[in-house]
């Protein structure tokens, strides 16, 4: 009984997650128009010529033409449960964001040279419910795709200052999977008017990876990221899609863009 009763609250804490009300109609339009997000995305190297870089994700995935690098180590993830401070549906993505101001919240390891803080993560979904996430596996969509963006607190003094910058983030890319139930949310806790949320449950047990230098998704494209993209994924219920599925603003995600040799540079952990 009482593991039937915390399985349902977790069912419960995403669906809240997935169910924050988005702003008003014009304030979504006017800060996706300015962001870009109204064009197309072949049309997105008119005002950001970087568009056409070398450095551009997402990108599809091919395992066996990735290289295995010895030197590359685990990924470790020492994420502090009390630095969540906000989360918002901001009519783009569901994002929830964190304390940055110190190292409580931190990715090392991989293919980093140092920690990266936590920033924020945020999701993106698709129409249908097999097709949302960015990134593909041999040509394979998840339905849904979530971002933890960390940045270079070392070498950079600001979150914007590091996004421009060619190792200013890492991103940690995780897909999810639908399936009868999601396992991983059962630490959001609501306090007056600040939330609780411990990112660590949104891993799978394996952190094994996959890891390029990439971009920004969005506008403005900045090459900046290290990705870091996990080859096992979350499982998320077919309900719970259905309720991003019911949002005026779907298809929030970036199309695949031309790969030519992009997988030469993929190293796998």
């Amino acid at each position: 009984m009482d593991t039937l009763k915390q399985s349902s609250n977790k069912d419960i804490y995403l669906t809240y997650i997935l169910r924050v009300q988005p702003g008003s109609k014009w304030t979504i339009y006017l800060s996706l128009l300015f962001l870009g997000w109204l064009t197309s995305p072949s049309a997105w190297h008119n005002k950001y010529p970087v568009a056409h870089g070398s450095r551009q994700s997402p990108i599809d995935i091919v395992p066996h033409q990735a290289s295995r690098d010895p030197n590359l180590s685990q990924i470790v993830l020492n994420y502090d449960r009390c630095t969540s401070i906000n989360i918002s549906n901001n009519g783009h993505s569901v994002v929830v964001e964190f304390d940055d101001t110190d190292d409580r919240s931190v990715i090392q390891g991989g293919p980093l040279d140092n920690p990266y803080r936590l920033k924020q993560f945020h999701f993106h979904w698709g129409e249908k419910g097999c097709e949302g996430s960015e990134h593909t596996v041999s040509g394979n969509s998840y339905a849904s795709e979530l971002h933890l963006v960390h940045w270079n607190a070392v070498k950079y003094k600001t979150f914007d200052e590091a996004a421009t910058a060619p190792d200013g983030l890492a991103v940690l890319g995780i897909f999810l999977d639908v399936r009868c139930f999601f396992k991983c949310l059962y630490c959001l806790s609501y306090d007056k008017t600040k939330y609780g949320f411990f990112p660590k449950c949104l891993l799978p047990s394996s952190l094994h990876y996959w890891t390029y230098l990439g971009s920004l998704t969005t506008p403005p494209l900045h090459e900046s990221v290290i990705w870091i993209v996990l080859k096992d994924p979350i499982t998320v219920s077919e309900k719970q899609v259905r309720s991003c599925q019911t949002w005026p603003l779907l298809d929030l995600y970036c199309p695949l863009l031309n790969n030519a040799d992009r997988n030469k540079r993929i190293f796998v952990s």
